[in-house]
């Protein structure tokens, strides 16, 4: 009779804990973001380097603090996406980052491969902030827009503990 209360014991504690687990690495740490945040507003680098707000519109984000490249967003804009091309900076290799599925809006294998293929243009929302991470917007034709993180390849480097790449700026202390 001892053996099945401390078997039952363990089971339960696994369980409790498995599910404490799960909820802290899906729900815990994620904040929506409101749509009148300065979080909810979307830059773009131009070809000069200067960043610009664009005209965002049902804006839907979430974020965390615990890591630089939680932030997804989603939204639509009026701007023509050939207007943005002839403007905004394209970014090269944009991988958006898978987001949790209780957002729904983001769907970032359908974003890559339509990146990939042509159908939506990625460009530079902003770099190196924090350092070695990128925001990167993608506009499809039709207005739809999507905004997430990613690690550049300063940040690769350096957070590998290898000294920062020609044309990166200087690493942040301690990293």
């Amino acid at each position: 009779m001892n053996g099945k209360l401390v078997a039952g014991g363990i089971v339960i504690s696994a369980l409790v804990f498995g599910a404490g687990l799960y909820y802290s690495q899906v729900y815990a740490y994620y904040d929506a973001i409101p749509a009148d945040a300065p979080a909810a507003t979307i830059r773009v680098t131009t070809f000069e380097g200067v960043q610009e707000d664009i005209l965002a519109e049902n804006f839907t984000g979430i974020d965390a603090e615990t890591s630089p490249i939680k932030f997804r967003a989603c939204f639509t804009t009026p701007l023509s996406l050939s207007m943005m091309t002839e403007t905004f900076q394209p970014y090269e290799n944009a991988a958006p980052l898978v987001a949790q599925k209780w957002f729904k809006c983001f769907d970032a294998a359908t974003i890559g491969a339509d990146l990939e293929a042509g159908r939506a243009i990625a460009f530079l929302g902003a770099e190196n902030t924090p350092y070695g991470i990128d925001r990167v917007v993608a506009i499809y034709p039709d207005g739809r827009g999507f905004a997430w993180n990613q690690i550049n390849r300063c940040g690769k480097a350096v957070y590998d503990g290898d000294p920062a790449p020609a044309g990166c700026p200087p690493a942040p202390e301690g990293n």
